[in-house]
């Protein structure tokens, strides 16, 4: 499998960040890690592997980033209001500096990207499509939650409001942001198996309904469990039916 990996200084951010890109050819798919993984989490959890019969077969082409979430989120020892600026700041990498790298990696300005991830990296997936459907164009999420107020410890600002799905989909009346989200695929993915708690999908596809913006809600029943196992299957269904 072809594998390559980049590393560039995100003056958004303030330090080095990496990419991981799997695959020679095929539809763009960034993937965020869970809450504690990095770039080499996919890799390193098996789904490169268990995914690479459609990777080498030219279907999708893997962008594995890293987060920021332990500067962000999950920093108990920063104000919260520097916990949602950080994430304010990692949104603007992935739209200004993971896109057109996406691009130029794919030769193609402006084609569809795909964004997917698992448990705290359905969030940034949905997160990211939600915020900039023009251009994002589908989202698996899986096993996610979209509610993040609880890491603002009851602070609330603006950063958190943008960056926070049920809160400024539920707000939106924008045309021109509506009509762009109705146009793409959706899928949040949940079940009942194992450590899945599959509230805040139904919760945020209550959301979207509300503003007439389509969404599927994949409910995988005992198969839908919080662990990689699962993702894996549904992963491997998903690429297998959607990427020709």
């Amino acid at each position: 499998m072809h594998r390559e990996h980049h590393r560039w200084y995100s003056h958004r951010l303030g330090r080095d960040m990496d990419v991981l890109v799997y695959g020679h050819y095929g539809h763009p798919i960034v993937a965020f890690p869970t809450s504690g993984g990095d770039q080499r989490e996919y890799e390193g959890q098996g789904m490169i592997e268990a995914l690479g019969h459609h990777i080498d077969a030219g279907k999708v082409k893997f962008f594995c980033v890293n987060s920021v979430n332990n500067q962000s989120w999950y920093d108990k020892g920063a104000h919260p209001r520097h916990r949602s600026y950080v994430q304010a700041m990692y949104d603007a990498y992935i739209t200004y500096e993971v896109a057109p790298f996406v691009f130029h990696q794919t030769q193609s300005p402006g084609i569809p990207i795909t964004t997917t991830g698992s448990s705290f990296g359905a969030y940034h997936a949905a997160n990211t499509l939600l915020k900039h459907p023009e251009l994002f164009r589908r989202c698996l999420a899986l096993s996610g939650v979209y509610d993040i107020r609880r890491f603002m410890e009851g602070d609330y600002d603006d950063n958190l409001y943008y960056n926070n799905p049920v809160d400024y989909i539920g707000g939106l009346s924008d045309h021109w942001y509506l009509e762009r989200l109705r146009q793409c695929d959706i899928r949040l993915v949940t079940g009942d198996g194992p450590y899945e708690d599959s509230g805040p999908t139904y919760r945020l596809a209550d959301v979207l309904r509300s503003k007439a913006v389509p969404v599927s809600v994949d409910d995988w029943g005992p198969d839908g469990g919080h662990d990689w196992p699962y993702w894996k299957r549904q992963m491997n269904e998903y690429i297998g039916r959607l990427y020709y």
